[in-house]
């Protein structure tokens, strides 16, 4: 019995290889248009939760199986001096920038360069687009998307709805999450009734949430938020209601 001997000829590879590029070709077309979905749903949906909840939630040594204390709350419903707090802490341009401050990251890079300790260059935006839609890390893939991300808030959102979705998922503490939240548990208020001085105080904890505590402030954060206040007076008014 004579066995047939099939080759594999050029046009068959090629065919192949055809499908499956096409096949990955829509694969990452299918993944970019839900990904963009997602961030123009998001533009009127508050986020469920974030990556930073889940990791903290599982994995965080003072954190793990903790439960999570948020209360969404509208923009409208937050005391303006505690936005104009944290542009004065976090990001002084917040309301010019396109997403990026690019001299602090310059400044940032020759820091480390020289071997320095380089200071934090993420902006507002930069964080919210990490804390939402990324995982924790400081590897050059996350980096690189993490960019992408605040492209696409910086399109599609407000500079008001970037604020508010910030405001309600920084971390202020041990499973403590937005400004709502960390008012009734620090000054049992809302947070619409925030002073300055405690806005300010609420921003000395956003560089080590975990370590840093409103109710027993050191002496450093004292006079961080003296910075803060200072510098609030110099920025004047960040009105969020020119923003659509």
């Amino acid at each position: 019995m004579k066995h047939r001997i099939y080759e594999y000829c050029p046009k068959q590879r090629e065919s192949t290889v055809r499908w499956l590029l096409s096949g990955l070709s829509l694969m990452l077309i299918a993944a970019a248009v839900s990904v963009l979905l997602m961030v123009i749903v998001y533009r009127w949906v508050n986020p469920p939760s974030t990556w930073l909840m889940v990791d903290r939630y599982f994995k965080g040594e003072s954190t793990k199986y903790k439960p999570v204390k948020q209360d969404w709350v509208s923009i409208n419903s937050i005391a303006p001096s505690m936005a104009q707090a944290v542009v004065a802490a976090e990001d002084n341009l917040f309301m010019v920038h396109w997403g990026f401050d690019f001299k602090s990251i310059q400044q940032a890079r020759n820091e480390f360069q020289m071997g320095k300790r380089a200071r934090g260059a993420s902006t507002i935006s930069m964080q919210v687009a990490k804390n939402v839609f990324l995982w924790h890390g400081r590897t050059i893939t996350r980096k690189v998307l993490e960019a992408g991300f605040t492209v696409l808030i910086e399109t599609f959102w407000s500079k008001r709805r970037i604020m508010e979705v910030y405001l309600n998922i920084a971390e202020f503490g041990p499973a403590i999450y937005g400004v709502e939240a960390a008012s009734q548990e620090f000054f049992k208020k809302k947070s619409k009734d925030l002073t300055r001085n405690q806005a300010a105080m609420l921003t000395t904890v956003l560089p080590n949430p975990l370590r840093r505590n409103v109710i027993s402030p050191t002496q450093y954060m004292r006079s961080y938020q003296q910075r803060v206040l200072r510098n609030m007076r110099n920025i004047g008014e960040v009105n969020l209601q020119k923003t659509i």
